[in-house]
């Protein structure tokens, strides 16, 4: 499978909650900016699958665990790779870090759909090909 795409976050004022450290929401906001980043880095941008294609990524589903808190200012590193690749899904790991604290790491599985059906379809083929090589 692919190696490990890493990406730089910043935590700002609105990330955190009234006790100064990143609400715990957040990181689906994180993890879901990576992913993006990941997609673009490889060549794939989210629009033209919707324009060309017709097909949008969604979450399935999302598991979490938090270990550390982050707090104003920190900078994380948010890690991704995939778990495994299916014919309409990618399962994902993902992991935030600060420094080398480990502060959450996510299992989340992404299904691509047809956007005049919301139902599952495919990973257009160039989509697939290039998710592999990432």
């Amino acid at each position: 499978m692919p190696s490990v795409f890493t990406w730089a976050v910043r935590v700002y004022y609105e990330d955190t909650d009234a006790g100064g450290i990143v609400f715990y929401a957040n990181y689906l906001k994180f993890f879901e900016r990576a992913r993006t980043e990941w997609l673009r880095a490889a060549g794939v941008r989210q629009q033209d699958l919707i324009d060309r294609e017709g097909v949008a990524f969604v979450v399935r589903s999302a598991t979490i665990d938090y270990h550390a808190p982050a707090r104003l200012d920190d900078e994380l590193t948010l890690t991704l790779s995939i778990e495994k690749l299916g014919r309409a899904s990618v399962q994902f790991v993902q992991k935030a870090y600060c420094g080398d604290r480990l502060l959450a790491a996510a299992s989340v599985k992404v299904g691509c759909v047809d956007i005049a059906t919301v139902r599952p379809r495919s990973l257009p083929d160039d989509v697939a090909d290039k998710m592999r090589a990432a």
